[in-house]
């Protein structure tokens, strides 16, 4: 894959992630975050969390949300997102 290509990937990815975050004004009192958008919040909650160093109203939790639903769907992200990167390492073997 060319260096071009590798980039325009990488900023089409960026953008993607970065269109949906928590505090964008999409979830209000009336259309609440749910579960699924609990799972997407947690998977790109250092994402928002970068972003929040600069747009105060972005957070990596979404106020306007469902309750305990969209806890489970944050709780479970962020578990299987940072966990998988652990476990996608290659472990080096130990040479007597």
């Amino acid at each position: 894959m060319s260096s071009k290509l590798k980039m325009v990937a990488i900023l089409l990815i960026a953008v993607l992630l970065i269109s949906c975050v928590p505090g964008d004004g999409r979830n209000n009192s009336e259309n609440k975050a749910g579960f699924f958008w609990g799972i997407w919040h947690g998977w790109i909650a250092p994402i928002s969390l970068i972003i929040g160093f600069f747009n105060r109203d972005i957070r990596i939790y979404e106020k306007a949300n469902i309750g305990w639903l969209y806890d489970l769907g944050f709780y479970i992200a962020v578990i299987s997102g940072f966990g998988g990167l652990s476990l996608s390492r290659s472990k080096k073997c130990k040479k007597k």
